[in-house]
């Protein structure tokens, strides 16, 4: 009766562990993937330190997209436009040469004068960070992002 009586205490005292390392690993499985909500909206208390600003940042070339991050992005309301201020720098140890342009939203997201802004040139050096800097067309824009894609050396060499 001992024995048994021991066994069903060391089975209480398993089950009972587990079930709180369960419970522990649940609570903090919620909490590591939680990611601040996507906002469209505007100014620097919506886009504040710590968010993901891969978001703005459109590369389609993966071996491009690998060596550039956005690492920090500021807005405000200049006469109702929206104004950019972004910060993009380069993972990578060489120099890059690029071209970016802005894409601009409005509130449902459609996109707002499509293909009206310009491609602008731009070098990157090994692990350089720049501001890049852009102003909404009209007042109707919410939010962007930034196209960057790659030079190909033979464009830019005789």
């Amino acid at each position: 009766m001992l024995n048994s009586k021991n066994t069903l205490n060391t089975r209480q005292k398993i089950i009972g562990s587990v079930a709180v390392i369960l419970v522990s690993a649940i609570v903090t499985a919620g909490c590591a993937n939680k990611k601040p909500p996507v906002t469209s909206g505007t100014g620097t208390s919506a886009m504040t330190q710590g968010d993901d600003f891969s978001k703005h940042l459109e590369v389609h070339n993966k071996a491009l997209a690998k060596r550039l991050f956005i690492s920090d992005v500021k807005s405000r309301k200049s006469n109702d436009l929206l104004e950019i201020n972004l910060t993009l720098t380069s993972r990578y140890d060489k120099s890059q040469k690029l071209q970016y342009h802005f894409n601009w939203f409005d509130e449902a997201g459609f996109v707002i004068e499509a293909g009206k802004t310009p491609w602008v040139p731009l070098e990157l050096h090994g692990k350089q960070s720049t501001t890049l800097r852009g102003l909404a067309p009209n007042i109707n824009v919410s939010t962007f992002s930034v196209y960057v894609r790659e030079i190909p050396e033979k464009a830019y060499k005789y």
